[in-house]
């Protein structure tokens, strides 16, 4: 038995007493707060109203009516009876109620509990308005059980509602990471092979067929969509094939839908036939996408409409269909994480829900003893390393700047002056270009060194590059070891939240690019030296790290059979040579995105 059962027994073995809510409670109403109002006293203060969104906060303004712990609640309108929680210093208007505790050993949190269960059940949903108000509020009669007992169940129904608050916040999270992935990949400037076309240019839109509520039945035969997402009804016939967009026209104008079954398309629905180069869920995704705008498109009267003529003008980027599938197939298994109620954060939601529901009457029902709870969390979020292995799998690169995959700094060398600095426990390899003209570009030592006094903070870590950009402009090395570079030299290190996504030998060979770059943005003066305000814009463009492998593996070997002079004569290691610049040329030229 839990905590709750053994204080019940102890404090209240024989019951507890109901009270009615004007014996325990000072009970008053808001005041007329208009949006002019709160727009022109801007302020801190929150000023609560009847929505659920936002926690019912309508605005903030300068002044405020309360200050401490209150309930308030709906009286008027579709929310009527829903209880809130507020401390602080707030106001609210005159659709709300107020409720400030007035006697002893009774908490407010304890109480809202209560009220959220027992406030509902007194609601006068006649005359078709939804009404509790402040004397039907007081009839309103609650368990009150003795303090430790109340102590207990806010407890444990706080732990239920915090939970369920982060989950949600999850759920909100996901959303957000699902637009934002979806706008990523619907970006004009990441598919410089899409064509923009007007969407009657290849598309089709064909209005429904009018069906009377007569043929329909309520839960048997195919979906038939009028003026809403949700089903009009059930037909023993379909007019549409399963796997189809379709947009509504009237009532819900604007809405977005797709259906995988057979359906029936009324009046009011319009549908996509697409031709076969147009994939119809990629379409589905492209028209979300563009959902603000359609909602601006709808002609607002009595019966909000959306015309075809307003359809047909909107403007699609269409890719090549194999991009259009890939894209489609990623969207919807973010859709389906933030969706779908059988998978994924909804569900459980909706568990914890009904957990807290159950948990919360059976703690507020004095008559039962049987309490239980448990618990579990996770939190997930948008990183730029996730969009990054999103667009290589959809269009299989992704370009990276510089500045963004790498750390940057000068080398330097140390005064030749301090004998300190070069004599003695020279064991920190201090690289030249000389080095690279006499060992080549991987070095793992150098022909002078230093001592680690000549070192300003640590050495530069193994495995960053060496790009000349001073002088002779236009050369690089791999660097393995701990070291130092001259001045000459800016050292690339690749950041720690990159590492698992580029192979060094890769960014190596990518580099032949970057010294072209470098050559091809100098400074204007005497001394040659790279503009470095270009040089963090160079665009690495980055395969999955199992492709950037075999790109290295390939240019390795041909790397190995251009140098290696037993391999060869004289002419046959120049044909080599051409030949290897011309597949590394090719391997590492992607298509502009």
């Amino acid at each position: 038995m839990s905590k709750i059962n053994e204080l019940i027994k102890e404090y209240c073995p024989d019951g507890v007493k109901r009270f009615r809510i004007d014996e325990i409670c000072a009970i008053t109403r808001g005041r007329v707060l208009s949006k002019d109002y709160i727009a022109a006293n801007a302020g801190e203060y929150p000023v609560y109203s009847s929505q659920t969104e936002n926690y019912g906060e309508l605005g903030r303004i300068s002044t405020y009516d309360f200050e401490g712990e209150y309930l308030t609640w709906t009286t008027d309108g579709a929310n009527a009876g829903t209880v809130f929680y507020r401390t602080g210093k707030f106001s609210v208007t005159n659709v709300c109620g107020l409720l400030k505790v007035n006697i002893e050993n009774l908490l407010t949190r304890y109480l809202y509990y209560t009220l959220s269960v027992e406030a509902p059940k007194y609601v006068n949903s006649g005359m078709g308005n939804p009404k509790l108000m402040s004397n039907v509020m007081a009839r309103v009669t609650v368990p009150v059980p003795p303090i430790e007992v109340q102590s207990e169940i806010v407890r444990i129904l706080d732990n239920f509602t915090e939970l369920t608050a982060e989950l949600t916040a999850e759920l909100t999270a996901r959303k957000k990471q699902y637009e934002y992935y979806r706008d990523t990949l619907l970006d004009v400037r990441k598919m410089s092979e899409s064509t923009e076309v007007s969407l009657g240019d290849i598309i089709s839109v064909e209005r429904g067929v009018r069906v009377v509520r007569d043929q329909l039945s309520e839960d048997e035969g195919y979906p038939v969509y009028q003026n809403s997402l949700t089903p009009l009804g059930y037909h023993t016939e379909s007019n549409r094939k399963g796997g189809q967009t379709y947009l509504i026209g009237a009532g819900a104008a604007g809405d977005i839908g797709y259906s995988d079954v057979d359906f029936w398309a009324a009046d009011d629905c319009y549908t996509f036939i697409c031709p076969e180069t147009v994939n119809n869920r990629f379409l589905y995704h492209c028209l979300s996408n563009q959902q603000s705008l359609i909602y601006s498109k709808v002609r607002r009267s009595s019966i909000p409409r959306l015309s075809r003529d307003e359809l047909l003008k909107l403007k699609l980027l269409i890719p090549p269909l194999s991009v259009q599938e890939r894209i489609a197939t990623v969207l919807d298994n973010f859709d389906a994480i933030c969706s779908d109620l059988n998978i994924g954060l909804p569900a459980e939601i909706e568990a914890r829900r009904k957990q807290y529901e159950y948990y919360r009457d059976l703690l507020l029902d004095f008559s039962s003893q049987i309490v239980n709870v448990e618990r579990e969390r996770e939190r997930a979020g948008a990183r730029r390393s996730d969009e990054i292995k999103l667009l290589q799998y959809v269009f299989g690169y992704a370009n990276v700047r510089l500045e963004e995959l790498f750390e940057t700094r000068n080398g330097y060398t140390p005064s030749k002056s301090n004998s300190a600095y070069w004599e003695g426990n020279t064991c920190i390899p201090w690289f030249r270009m000389e080095d690279i003209r006499e060992n080549g570009r991987i070095l793992n030592d150098a022909t002078q060194h230093v001592t680690p006094e000549a070192v300003k903070g640590s050495p530069f870590p193994s495995n960053s590059f060496i790009i000349a950009t001073s002088a002779t402009i236009g050369e690089h090395a791999l660097i393995t070891v701990p070291s130092l570079a001259n001045q000459r030299f800016t050292y690339l290190m690749c950041k720690p939240e990159y590492a698992a996504m580029i192979d060094t030998k890769y960014i190596f060979y990518y580099c032949f690019k970057l010294d072209e770059y470098c050559k091809e943005h100098l400074n204007q003066g005497n001394f040659a030296s790279v503009d470095m305000s270009k040089f963090g814009e160079f665009l690495f463009s980055l395969p999955p790290i199992g492709k950037q492998r075999e790109i290295a593996d390939v240019l390795d070997r041909f790397d190995t059979l251009c140098n290696d002079i037993t391999e060869g004569l004289p002419a046959e290691i120049e044909a080599r040579r051409q030949q290897y610049e011309y597949y590394r040329d090719k391997l590492l030229t992607f298509k502009e995105v």
